[in-house]
């Protein structure tokens, strides 16, 4: 079995930041990618930033200069930066990693269980 845990998510005013952390464990044997999701009231949930095992990154354009992905292998961990918050960024923020567990065969997908970021003044 693999849990996530994320935390870090809160209420903050316009052009704040907040550090979001999500620690993966459990009978991991590799990840290969972390990534962060969100999901605003009524709309689809939609990727923010993904992270490969090498360091490669991918943004959405709605975030690229204001937020920072960024992972640790070694504690099988994945953090998101975020700076310059606008209220649109409200959401629930997921993390995902896709990972290879104990005695599989294949990479599966992990989701954590959400935390609530509320950017208002």
């Amino acid at each position: 079995q693999v849990q996530l845990v994320e935390s870090g998510g809160g209420l903050v005013q316009p052009g704040g930041s907040l550090r979001l952390s999500c620690a993966a464990s459990g009978s991991i044997f590799s990840i290969y990618t972390r990534a962060w999701y969100r999901q605003a009231p009524g709309k689809q949930r939609e990727l923010v930033a993904s992270i490969t095992s090498g360091g490669s990154t991918n943004y959405a354009d709605s975030v690229k200069g204001r937020f920072t992905i960024s992972r640790d292998n070694a504690k099988n961990t994945v953090s998101l930066q975020m700076n310059s918050l606008k209220p649109e960024d409200t959401a629930v923020y997921y993390c995902k990693i896709n990972a290879r567990s104990i005695g599989s065969f294949g990479f599966s997908d992990y989701w954590g269980q959400g935390t609530q970021v509320t950017v208002s003044s």
